[in-house]
């Protein structure tokens, strides 16, 4: 989807050239899931799959908003009766930008705005923070407002928390703003520090293949949220801020500490273990041994499925047939309760594995899944 196209729209729409174009990636998190929401690591890395908007400013508290992919014609919001909990589509994602950003005492008087995104919905490649991010940086940029990548991360996280209401960590707004080619973001969300860290796998024979089940989940349902109370219920039993303070060799003991709290010691385990396999995987990779995160990123699968419970019939078979075919390793990756799986293979097996993927979905009688290869790429950034 070129800039171009993009801003030929706008003019179609609203009668005059856009004052720019700016894109914002989806994210793959290779690997720290649900942990951001308790001060953990991750450590995503953005897709070349990404929203574009081209936007102008108005002055008359006026925003007006138009998807490419929703087919519906112009929404026009008055920016005073912006609120929470009063939109209900894909507009309370940029909606709720404006929001949080004039919440925070920046001074928006309006847009025009029209967006394209390629980053699929509902797949766990954080479709909305794209769309979040690529606002928020265009108003960035048109109101010179000055704000960080991760400044304007939290403000999108803001917006998708409370005017969206899902209760969503702050790694996918980050990953869409920050992260670089080449690389994937190993992010401390305690601190919000942030390492770059080289990732080519193609130079090493590698390939890493995103699954897409093609089974919708949403972050605002009501068993995200339910993971996220536990996850504070068993910090607050052990005294701690949150369940990053758990150090992974005093795991044991804090998990005799929480006694017969059978819905929160499986939670807990997750979180300090999945903390551990990202450090893992940062010193592997570091150290030049990438074949050596494939069991890193199957035993984080375990732990999702087992601990978490957030997996699916449909995750669990992509994870079980390219293990069973060769793979290197697997893992579901996002919210979970469908989306996307990660593949770690040799080049050499990709053709192989997606077959074999693909011939056990149509024989389990599930719709057909999409595989395509995940390439590190650059985050948000100004087009025209």
């Amino acid at each position: 989807m070129g800039a171009q196209q993009v801003a030929d729209r706008f003019a179609e729409l609203y009668g005059a050239r856009p004052e720019g174009v700016w894109a914002a990636p989806g994210r793959v998190n290779l690997i720290g899931e649900h942990t951001d929401y308790n001060d953990g690591f991750v450590m995503p890395f953005a897709l070349p799959h990404q929203a574009v908007a081209a936007v102008s400013r108005r002055t008359d508290g006026v925003l007006r908003l138009h998807s490419a992919d929703i087919g519906d014609g112009v929404t026009e919001l008055r920016l005073d009766d912006l609120a929470p909990g009063g939109d209900h589509d894909w507009t309370a994602y940029p909606a709720g930008v404006v929001w949080a950003l004039r919440e925070a005492g920046h001074e928006i008087t309006g847009a025009d705005v029209h967006l394209a995104s390629t980053v699929p919905t509902g797949a766990g490649l954080s479709s909305s923070a794209a769309l979040e991010v690529v606002i928020a940086l265009a108003l960035n940029d048109l109101y010179g407002l000055g704000l960080k990548g991760w400044r304007l991360a939290r403000l999108c996280q803001r917006a998708e928390n409370v005017y969206v209401g899902a209760p969503t960590g702050i790694m996918d707004q980050t990953a869409s703003a920050c992260c670089e080619t080449g690389h994937a973001l190993f992010l401390d969300t305690r601190d919000l520090s942030q390492r770059q860290i080289p990732f080519d796998l193609a130079a090493e024979g590698l390939r890493l293949l995103v699954v897409d089940t093609q089974v919708k989940h949403a972050h605002s349902g009501g068993e995200y949220g339910k993971r996220r109370a536990g996850c504070e219920k068993g910090a607050a039993l052990l005294g701690v801020d949150a369940l990053r303070a758990i150090p992974y060799d005093g795991l044991d003991a804090a998990l005799a500490r929480l006694g017969d709290e059978a819905d929160v010691v499986p939670l807990v385990r997750h979180v300090v273990t999945e903390n551990e396999r990202v450090e893992r995987t940062v010193a592997l990779l570091r150290a030049g041994d990438p074949r050596a995160i494939g069991p890193v990123l199957t035993e984080g699968h375990a732990s999702l499925r087992d601990d978490f419970r957030i997996s699916c019939p449909e995750l669990d078979l992509v994870v079980d047939t390219a293990l069973a075919g060769g793979a290197l390793g697997a893992r579901m990756t996002g919210g979970g309760f469908g989306g996307s799986a990660i593949v770690l293979a040799e080049a050499a097996d990709v053709e192989t594995l997606t077959k074999s993927v693909e011939a056990a979905f149509a024989a389990a009688g599930f719709t057909a899944p999409r595989v395509f290869e995940a390439v590190p790429s650059a985050g948000a950034r100004r087009l025209v």
